[in-house]
């Protein structure tokens, strides 16, 4: 559900007091506060009623005009009643747009408010993507930092063992140099975690605000599976882009059909009162008189006018037809390549699962074995467990990445998740 602005400071208070009950961000929470807070779809639906409005005030009539005059007072001598045609006129008109240009100009409002609808809507799935993608690269860094927080008392226990093979002769000091040499650089890797923990939580926060800063509830969601590629090919035509892009193109019928009308002539009616005062020679006072009168627009000029109008029109037309099939044939490529990149994650996440992630462990479990009984070499231990631990990370990864793709997928074809 959406707000409009002048319900904006009341919402924010109440999800920023809901933020500071609330213990842990999960990504429901994360896209119900995105969406409700969002001033960007209330902009566009403000604007679309701002439309609507013009749409009706388009199709009615113009303001009548009132026209008062003194007519024919005599400058020279005498006064109201000295000259038979001296006259206090009133008078009220009413011009009539041409053709059928007030029904066309509600219809052309009514496309374009349409079509920010619509822009309203993409803006609904595009926020939707992005908190979702933000959500999960935050969760990424998160977990990835507990790995290696996992991980290093191995790293540690490794310095502890060299130092104390070295110190009963079996073991060179280099094994010792080499062992704290990638402790330090654990610990500078745990430092680079951390700040991308804080960079993805600055990019989450544009869309949660002080939300956040609460720790990333739950794990990944299970998004395992995709309908066949067709089908959400099918539903690109209804993509609210598309949407938008045939809305546009009505408008743009109806800017042709209005400058059309502009071939047909407008016309005004007048009606009209004079008053005279005095009387005539015979004694008898002089009569009022009363005035109808009709006027006409005569489009004789068309060549640089009403022709041009409607050229322009037509190329505004074309222009709209030309942009929604270029953003069709986007929206099927981008659905086509990343539909391709999801299967090709799970192929590999199923590959890791298994096989992968239990050879890098059995590998660096061979290696420990072997060089504390002293038949392996200490660099094999260090290549095992900085391969296991990178195995580890690289598996959070894929499964971070599919998701992400699966809300790109979900985007463009208008699944819900």
């Amino acid at each position: 559900m959406f707000y409009s602005h002048g319900h904006l400071p009341g919402l924010l208070l109440l999800l920023f007091t809901g933020v500071a009950h609330a213990t842990s961000l999960s990504l429901a929470d994360a896209e119900r506060i995105a969406l409700e807070a969002e001033p960007g779809h209330t902009a566009l639906l403000e604007r679309a009623d701002s439309l609507r409005e013009k749409a009706i005030a388009a199709g009615q009539l113009p303001d009548p005009k009132l026209r008062v005059a003194l007519a024919n007072f005599p400058l020279e001598s005498g006064g109201f009643s000295t000259e038979g045609m001296t006259q206090t006129q009133i008078g009220f008109r009413q011009a009539f747009p041409p053709g059928q240009s007030r029904v066309i100009g509600t219809r052309r409002y009514e496309s374009m408010a349409q079509e920010l609808s619509e822009n309203a809507a993409v803006r609904h799935r595009d926020v939707l993507l992005a908190v979702r993608t933000s959500w999960l690269e935050h969760w990424y860094w998160l977990h990835a930092g507990e790995v290696v927080n996992e991980i290093r008392p191995l790293f540690v226990d490794l310095v502890t063992v060299t130092q104390s093979l070295y110190s009963v002769g079996r073991r060179n000091q280099h094994d010792i140099l080499r062992a704290e040499l990638e402790l330090s650089r654990l610990d500078d890797r745990l430092i680079e975690i951390k700040g991308k923990q804080a960079t993805t939580r600055a990019r989450l926060s544009e869309w949660v605000a002080q939300a956040a800063a609460l720790p990333v509830d739950g794990g990944l969601p299970a998004w395992t599976s995709l309908p066949p590629l067709e089908q959400l090919q099918a539903h690109l035509e209804k993509h609210p882009a598309v949407l938008a892009a045939d809305s546009r193109i009505s408008a743009a019928n109806d800017g042709i059909e209005l400058a059309r009308q502009q071939y047909k002539p407008g016309w005004a009616i007048d009606l009209g009162y004079a008053y005279r005062d005095g009387r005539l020679p015979t004694g008898m006072s002089r009569s009022d008189f009363a005035t109808v009168s009709f006027t006409m627009d005569l489009p004789y000029f068309r060549k640089n006018r009403q022709d041009r109008e409607v050229a322009a029109a037509r190329s505004v037309r074309r222009a709209a037809h030309a942009s929604k099939e270029q953003f069709l044939r986007q929206l099927a490529s981008q659905l086509e390549v990343e539909y391709a990149r999801w299967h090709e994650l799970s192929r590999r996440i199923d590959l890791y699962q298994r096989q992968v992630l239990e050879q890098a462990h059995e590998r660096t479990r061979a290696a420990r074995v072997a060089y504390q009984s002293g038949t392996g070499d200490f660099a094999d231990v260090m290549r095992g467990s900085i391969d296991e631990l990178n195995t580890r990370l690289d598996f959070i990864r894929l499964q971070v990445d599919r998701a992400q793709s699966h809300a790109v997928v979900a985007n463009l074809g208008g699944l819900t998740l």
